[in-house]
Parts: structure tokens; sequence; C-alpha cells
């Protein structure tokens, strides 16, 4: 009688477990659906993000009517663009492991493009600051002092 408890018990366990599991597979799938339904939102809110980000730094930099144009070039070369190329992820799952690989070094390849033109303008513009203002810029920008992941980093250490 103990062990068709236990079996019982066990049962209901199992059962219980995998209607959670079905539940939460439920939710992880809308939530995907959602994510990619809301991904101009999401563009539009980094954007802002980025804008806002850009304004402050140029307000800190006290640039120079000399120095605009190499601003805004630079602002021109590092704007947030829309992605060439929507990434399915089922497609890609769906793809034999060497042409996944081939596409993951393909838009590697574009992303690297991307950030050498992206050095190139930077460079032109880093160039045309002062050294005070380049270390203003070094704080603020890719990871400085005051950049996006400066809690990991070093500045922050006790």
């Amino acid at each position: 009688m103990n062990t068709v408890r236990k079996s019982i018990l066990i049962g209901m366990t199992v059962l219980g477990l995998a209607g959670a599991s079905a539940a939460a597979l439920a939710d992880d799938t809308a939530g995907r659906h959602d994510w990619q339904a809301n991904s101009e939102q999401r563009q539009a809110r980094m954007a802002d993000m980025f804008a806002k980000h850009q304004a402050k730094l140029h307000d800190l930099l006290k640039l120079t009517a000399a120095q605009e144009p190499a601003w805004t070039a630079y602002q021109n070369a590092i704007k947030p663009a829309a992605p060439a190329e929507h990434f399915d992820r089922a497609a890609i799952a769906k793809m034999p492991a060497p042409d996944r690989l081939a596409k993951m070094i393909d838009l590697s390849k574009q992303r690297t493009l991307t950030m050498e033109g992206h050095l190139g303008a930077l460079n032109t513009f880093y160039g045309q600051l002062t050294t005070e203002q380049k270390a203003i810029f070094d704080d603020h920008v890719m990871g400085g002092a005051h950049g996006p992941h400066a809690m990991m980093g070093r500045h922050h250490r006790q």
C-alpha cells in the first residue's frame, strides 16, 4: 500500500514538472514573439538613447567651430543603422553545421567592416581634439570610466 502511494506521488510530481516545463516553454516562445514584434520600438529607444548620449558628449567636449565638421562626420559614420539583414535564428538553426558556421563568419565580417569604418571616422575626429577633450572622450566612450560597462571595470572596484 505504501508503495502505491509513493508511485502515485512520484507520478503526480512528474506530471506537475512536465506541466510547469510546458508552461515555461510556452511563455518563452511567446516572449520571443513579443521580442520580435517590438523590434521597431527597441530600435527607436536605442536610437534615442544613442542621441542623448552623443548630445551629452558633445556638450562635455565643448567643441570649437573648427571641430564641428569633424564631429558631424564622426556622428554620421557611427550612427546606428537598422540591421541590413534580418537575423533569422530559426532558419539558421535548420542549416547544416558548416553552413551555420559560414553564416556566422559572414555576419562577423560585416560587423568588422562596420567597426573599421567607425575606427577611420574616430581617428579623424580624435585627431581634432585637444588633450583635455581626448581625456573627456576617453572617459565617456566605449567603456571608459563613465561608459556602459564601467560598473564591471577597474574604475569602480574597491
